[in-house]
């Protein structure tokens, strides 16, 4: 284990240390008071609405042996109180975190695998870090601390781990730059080139852009694993060779390729250039995708092909992503509610439609930050919907009354439109019959989590 002290941290954050053993190790560290336990280190983040340093007291009452605060007087009384403690000062608590992090890293010579891309970030990262920790002991990013807070307290809970996973998010150009000069990845893979957050960004062409921002921060001898049958990857790959790159594809030829897929009722099925076969617990040609991504970073690693395969057999998705629960009513709820854009949409969908069992039911709401492309993607996502040959489909939201349609348009006939979560809860009820398949899927702030639950 490699702790870093007081004095590191006053070091690399130009920190003054207001009173307080230099000497003291910090191991745990927390943004949170309310999770604030015996000995951990207390970071008071600002943000727009809230001063987390105006709470440090509640973090010291709860045991916190150090404080990292910005814009706070401490007074004798609480320095006599805590004597035993340590409190430091910054200019910005949100840079100190993320130096203290930095400096963290520096720490570590370990492989470091950091994800990026518009659609599969989390689920490849559960797979990589599944196949990952067959051979080395793994930390990896749990939840969504993918940004400029998560990465950071990702990379402060290293402790013993001889491998680090880590999740990059964006939703504007100069954020993964921030994370990946933070993380100092040995590998960078890219699952792809989407629409997400185009609406911030612009064009695809601007996505490729920030995506391609995580290779600031890869170490000189790193590897970059991308998916050559997205376009842009494709054409940015066969135009530079600044960088040692290791491809995966299913189309254009690549270093490894998925061959003679197969979709059974347990999942997907296949096999790596006609060799070795890969066993995908979950349906659709996104997750062929995300788990040939996760074999590159294996063969890079050393990893056997029986634990490759392993790996991606025993994986487990995170919560909201493709998750399917059978409910006591004889019906299934594919959980796919954290977040959407066109490509995740277009993802779910097609594991809908290769799911056996009775009508497959779509209930799907509106798509965020696609500015000024909101309404061309929602009207393809109902085009996909149609394709698909959805039984049902049952839209919330301004902007899905798009999907409507552009699914009716496209022949889908059984639709149904609502403005509010509980109208459409009451249909669904309605309709729902034993062996139905339901896809529930929605950007975040549709709370559609509230859906999944009802059912």
């Amino acid at each position: 284990m490699k702790n870093i002290q007081v004095k590191d941290i006053v070091r690399e954050c130009n920190g003054s240390l207001v009173f307080g053993n230099e000497n003291i190790e910090c191991i745990n560290f927390s943004t949170d008071t309310r999770k604030i336990e015996n000995g951990d280190v207390y970071v008071g983040l600002k943000g727009e609405k809230f001063d987390g340093s105006k709470f440090f007291k509640d973090a010291l009452e709860k045991g916190a042996k150090v404080c990292i605060l910005q814009n706070i007087e401490i007074n004798d009384e609480i320095k006599n109180e805590y004597k035993d403690r340590a409190i430091i000062i910054v200019e910005n608590t949100l840079k100190a975190l993320q130096n203290i992090a930095k400096y963290k890293r520096s720490l570590y010579n370990i492989p470091v695998i950091a994800i990026t891309g518009s659609v599969g970030k989390t689920s490849t990262k559960d797979m990589v870090a599944s196949i990952v920790s067959t051979k080395y002991k793994t930390l990896k990013t749990e939840g969504n601390f993918n940004n400029h807070i998560g990465v950071p307290l990702t990379i402060l809970r290293l402790k013993d781990e001889e491998a680090m996973v880590v999740e990059m998010g964006m939703s504007n150009l100069g954020e993964i730059s921030l994370l990946t000069k933070i993380a100092k990845p040995t590998i960078a893979v890219i699952t792809n080139v989407g629409t997400a957050h185009i609406g911030n960004l612009g064009s695809r062409e601007n996505i490729l852009k920030a995506k391609l921002e995580i290779l600031e921060g890869l170490q000189k001898d790193g590897t970059v694993i991308i998916n050559n049958d997205n376009d842009l990857l494709h054409k940015w790959q066969s135009e530079n060779d600044n960088y040692k790159v290791i491809t995966y594809g299913i189309e254009n030829s690549s270093n490894y390729m998925a061959t003679d897929i197969e979709y059974t009722e347990a999942g997907s099925k296949y096999k790596v250039n006609h060799n070795e076969e890969i066993e995908v617990p979950v349906k659709g040609e996104a997750f062929v995708y995300n788990s040939l991504s996760a074999v590159c970073v294996g063969k890079l690693l050393g990893v056997s092909e029986q634990d490759i395969a392993k790996g991606i057999k025993e994986f487990e998705l995170s919560a909201m992503r493709l998750d399917i629960q059978k409910s006591e009513y004889g019906y299934t709820v594919i959980n796919d509610c954290y977040n959407a854009n066109y490509d995740s949409m277009k993802a779910a969908l097609d594991c809908l439609s290769k799911m056996q069992g009775g009508r497959k039911i779509a209930v799907l709401g509106d798509m965020g930050e696609l500015g000024e492309y909101a309404t061309e993607l929602h009207q393809k996502v109902g085009k996909v919907a149609a394709e698909d040959n959805v039984d049902i489909l049952i839209t919330v939201g301004t902007e899905a009354k798009q999907i409507a349609e552009a699914a009716k348009a496209n022949g889908l006939e059984k639709i149904y439109s609502f403005d509010e979560l509980k109208d459409a809860i009451d249909k669904i009820k309605k309709i729902l019959a034993v062996n139905d398949i339901v896809l529930v899927k929605a950007s975040h702030y549709m709370n559609f989590e509230e859906i999944v639950k009802a059912l």
